[in-house]
């Protein structure tokens, strides 16, 4: 019962911090997001140090990791050019050639972990921003409706598949990785997803220049799309953590586990949404 006051608690208090950095201002995303970035490469590095025995530079991947994310905001809001990118590329110059003067076994698998930190976790939060930055005729236009709703919708997948799977759960989705999870609580998901894209739907144009009709459409297209690739993204975090060897990512989140076990399901669902929502916006 404990267990659970602090789980509801931690979960209510992570819901309205993020909430509030998104769509208070671009500058509370820039601040919150450069943390949640940092927060997860380090855990991340650190569960592979201490978990697989490596030599991974902790400092400099995280560094460039929340950099990186600094980097593609001032970059989207046109505050800097192609420019910013500069001391991102020097890090990761930085983190290759220094394994030359380190002499260790493990050197392969070092690079491996540091760069996969850099694309698991640091590109698609960089990406995040491509969801919140639109160009206009008239400049570049803070809309955060696109990126809140890509949280919605995994919450609401989340919620769905929890009661669907506890309620009707008899088909394994993934026993080898993930055996609590189940086809019906899935199908769940998926569909109170759907109803939540269909309630943002009617309040909020998918873009000014397509039908009502169509905007609950592709609403619903972009709600299925997140749970489908939420889903993986969960499912790849589960395997990593199963095959190190451990239950939680981290402990900062009472009763939530760490960083990466909350934002596993968005790292695959941001770029998923950014390749959607750019095709489909292109050829409107």
């Amino acid at each position: 019962m404990k267990n659970l006051i602090t789980r509801a608690i931690t979960g209510a208090i992570f819901v309205v911090i993020l909430i509030g950095g998104i769509v208070l201002s671009p500058y509370t995303l820039l601040v919150l997001f450069t943390a949640i970035t940092a927060l997860t490469v380090w855990e991340f590095t650190t569960i592979a140090n201490k978990h697989m025995n490596l030599h991974v530079n902790r400092f400099i991947t995280t560094f460039a990791a929340a950099y990186l994310f600094v980097a593609v905001w001032a970059f989207n809001t046109n505050i800097m050019g192609s420019e910013v990118f500069i001391p991102y590329l020097i890090s990761i110059i930085y983190l290759l050639v220094s394994e030359i003067y380190l002499d260790r076994n493990d050197t392969i698998q070092n690079w491996a972990m540091t760069f996969m930190a850099q694309l698991y976790i640091a590109l698609p939060f960089a990406s995040f921003n491509t969801l919140c930055f639109i160009n206009t005729p008239s400049g570049v236009t803070y809309y955060y409706w696109y990126a809140l709703s890509l949280f919605i919708f995994l919450w609401a997948s989340d919620t769905g598949a929890y009661l669907f799977g506890t309620w009707f759960g008899k088909h394994r989705l993934f026993p080898r990785i993930s055996p609590k999870k189940s086809w019906e609580g899935s199908i769940g998901g998926c569909i109170t997803a759907i109803v939540a894209s269909q309630a943002i739907a009617y309040f909020i144009p998918f873009a000014d220049s397509i039908t009502p009709m169509m905007s609950h459409i592709l609403w619903a297209g972009l709600a299925i799309l997140i749970v489908i690739m939420g889903t993986w993204g969960d499912l790849v975090e589960s395997l990593f953590k199963r095959k190190v060897g451990i239950k939680d990512s981290g402990s900062i989140l009472p009763g939530h586990g760490g960083m990466l076990d909350r934002f596993d399901s968005s790292l695959l669902a941001i770029p998923a949404a950014v390749v959607y929502i750019y095709t489909i916006m292109l050829n409107l």
